[in-house]
């Protein structure tokens, strides 16, 4: 029998959002103000990838070439026509807010516990006083189903339970086929994705921003990069709250509908070696309505190594980021706090000239 492997660490244990926000507060707790970043602007939108296109003969190798370039200088991109069924999106929507609004006393039975981040709660919480983010989060390993745990999935309610597995394995088709043509596009070995990605660890993350007495003072969620490999969000209601950071400023992403919003994790940052960027981003939050949306997050393999694909490593271009054991990647990251790119940059090779 293999190792249980989680790839998710602990946090700390910290009270609900949605419930504090039920009880019409004036200010927002000392604990949720946080320093506030500059204003976001609106500059232009991010790409759009049509899947239909980069599946079709005729119009592959163009849209290839603009999944390429927003891969380097976005590092986000909204995916149009990718065959996941609007009916399919619609369930998940609606029971993701069915779920977020179950009384708290079901709710309980998902919570987070002291040895594992996984449940309902915050992520990356490791000390008393540090600053908490405007939100509650779902998070749980699904992929592969052994390193599901016991009381989350397979206790989830019916028929949110049934919708979920079936959107999990449409996210992990999507996110093969997503990874495929960006490896097209660098002209890396189909074989070597595919070794390296085909039993892969998906995890999903819901998120609930509930509505602030006092936007402005707080985080929905911290400015990050996510650690995983690829990250595929659907957003749940209308609500706009998601911001990249492009060029030192904060731009404002308006997910279409029925898209999904894509964007490049550190492991593929490091993957081609530095050629894709894993962009900041950051949760904002409104005083009139909550936010929900659910980012599915897709890496290699539990006993994978994480380092540049050799064929992109040069004289011109050596090797930026040093090789890694997915385990040990993943152990690392969850330790700290979460914060900018920091994990990223623990790999970094110094090249002295």
């Amino acid at each position: 029998m293999e190792e249980f492997f989680n790839p998710l660490g602990t946090s700390l244990l910290v009270p609900s959002v949605q419930e504090l926000a039920k009880q019409n507060l004036s200010t927002v707790p000392h604990r949720y103000i946080q320093p506030q970043n500059e204003e976001a602007i609106s500059i232009p939108e991010i790409p759009i990838i049509d899947m239909q296109s980069l599946l079709s003969v005729e119009s592959c190798s163009s849209e290839l070439a603009k999944l390429h370039l927003a891969c380097k200088e976005w590092g986000f991109f909204q995916l149009i026509n990718h065959g996941v069924s609007s009916s399919l999106l619609e369930k998940v929507k609606l029971e993701i807010q069915d779920f977020f609004n179950l009384p708290m006393s079901e709710k309980k039975k998902f919570w987070q516990t002291p040895q594992h981040m996984e449940g309902f709660g915050q992520a990356f919480v490791v000390s008393e006083d540090q600053k908490l983010d405007w939100g509650d989060l779902f998070i749980m390993t699904t992929l592969p189903t052994q390193s599901r745990m016991p009381h989350l999935f397979p206790q989830l309610p019916l028929p949110f339970r049934d919708t979920l597995e079936l959107y999990s394995h449409k996210m992990k088709n999507l996110a093969m086929v997503i990874i495929g043509h960006m490896g097209k596009a660098l002209n890396i070995e189909e074989m070597k994705i595919r070794e390296l990605f085909e039993d892969g660890i998906q995890l999903m993350r819901m998120n609930y921003y509930p509505p602030s007495p006092q936007p402005e003072k707080v985080i929905g969620l911290t400015n990050h990069s996510d650690a995983t490999a690829l990250t595929i969000l659907l957003q749940v209601n209308e609500v706009e709250g998601l911001q990249i950071r492009k060029d030192d400023m904060w731009v404002p992403v308006r997910p279409m509908p029925n898209a999904f919003v894509v964007n490049v994790g550190d492991i593929l940052e490091i993957n081609t070696n530095g050629t894709y960027r894993s962009i900041e981003h950051r949760a904002t939050v409104n005083s009139e309505k909550e936010r929900l949306s659910i980012a599915t997050f897709y890496s290699p393999r539990q006993d994978g190594v994480i380092g540049p694909w050799p064929s992109l490593i040069t004289k011109q271009t050596p090797a930026q980021f040093k090789r890694i054991g997915v385990k040990e990647y993943f152990k690392n990251f969850f330790a700290r706090k979460l914060e900018g790119k920091s994990n990223r940059d623990a790999l970094r090779i110094e090249h002295h000239n």
